[in-house]
């Protein structure tokens, strides 16, 4: 019998207590599994047992030995596992969270490619902007924007998430083109208030950094909203090029300050942490890290 094979024996004594259950448990006889241990404590040239007619207990030797023998086996499961994993057709349950205008604009449009690729997954789509506990709420993975506040989470970006400040052609129009970030502190300015220093906005130019304290009348905490009213003439708005790109690009909206640059954040999918990831999340996070990398998927062209 090979290593790894007396190695398990002696595992499932110590789990099981003794020779005669670890035999029932393997199927083999009492007599077998005592011949493996015997022989594996040959080849150690240590006592692995104290043993008695009543008692069986570990040696020192046999308590630090068990313990690289479970790590051992583990290792040697896991990496099964994830051979297994690389072959099997993903399937199961998808559940995933998703912020919701993102969700709405562009993961929804490319759901139909995905699910005809993966016909055996079932996707439980959850659009919310609250950030979610994956693990105790049950989700395998979310698609989260901007700065991540939990570290104990795996990370896999997914696109940039450039920023711009814009304005409708008739705002602009009526109360002028600011031409410096100092200048908005005189312009309404509709605040999302689901981002972090939501009222100080940051800027960098060949002048260096600059943070700007804005202020308005309107606040809401979904960019569509911000980007409805913007588009009505009532202010100036800090919003992601994946929302306001097309309109900007079309002519329904200004970008603005074009000299001073916005600092960058990224669009991520995240995952509890594990040593594997299942077939059915590795589906979906290449699947979409691919699309938006993608010409067409650009949000500068398509946003």
């Amino acid at each position: 019998m090979d290593n790894l094979s007396a190695m398990g024996i002696f595992v499932k004594v110590v789990k099981e207590g003794s020779f005669s259950a670890a035999a029932r448990a393997s199927g083999l006889t009492p007599s077998a599994v005592s011949k493996q241990v015997g022989r594996l404590e040959d080849r150690l040239g240590a006592r692995l047992f104290n043993r008695t007619t009543r008692h069986l207990s570990l040696t020192e030797v046999g308590r630090g030995f068990y313990d690289r023998c479970c790590q051992i086996l583990a290792d040697v499961e896991e990496a099964e596992n994830a051979v297994a994993n690389l072959h099997a057709a993903p399937r199961g349950t998808l559940k995933l969270n998703v912020p919701v205008a993102f969700g709405r604009l562009w993961i929804a449009a490319l759901i139909p490619e995905f699910m005809e690729l993966y016909p055996e997954i079932k996707l439980e789509l959850n659009l919310q902007d609250r950030f979610v506990d994956l693990l105790s709420e049950g989700y395998d993975l979310a698609v989260r924007i901007g700065d991540l506040e939990d570290s104990s989470l795996i990370a896999k970006k997914l696109a940039a998430n450039r920023r711009v400040v814009c304005a409708s052609p008739g705002y602009l129009e009526k109360h002028g083109v600011p031409h410096s970030p100092r200048e908005l502190e005189h312009h309404h300015c509709l605040i999302y208030t689901s981002r972090a220093f939501r009222n100080d906005w940051r800027f960098t130019s060949q002048e260096g950094e600059e943070t700007v304290h804005v202020g308005g009348a309107i606040e809401a905490n979904n960019p569509e909203v911000i980007m409805d009213l913007i588009m009505r003439d009532v202010g100036v708005a800090l919003l992601p090029l994946w929302l306001v790109g097309r309109a900007i690009r079309e002519g329904r909206l200004r970008e603005i300050l074009v000299d001073y640059h916005v600092p960058d954040s990224a669009i991520y999918a995240i995952y509890p942490p594990g040593r594997h990831l299942s077939p059915k999340v590795r589906a979906f996070v290449d699947f979409m890290a691919e699309k938006f990398h993608l010409p067409e998927n650009n949000f500068e062209r398509a946003g």
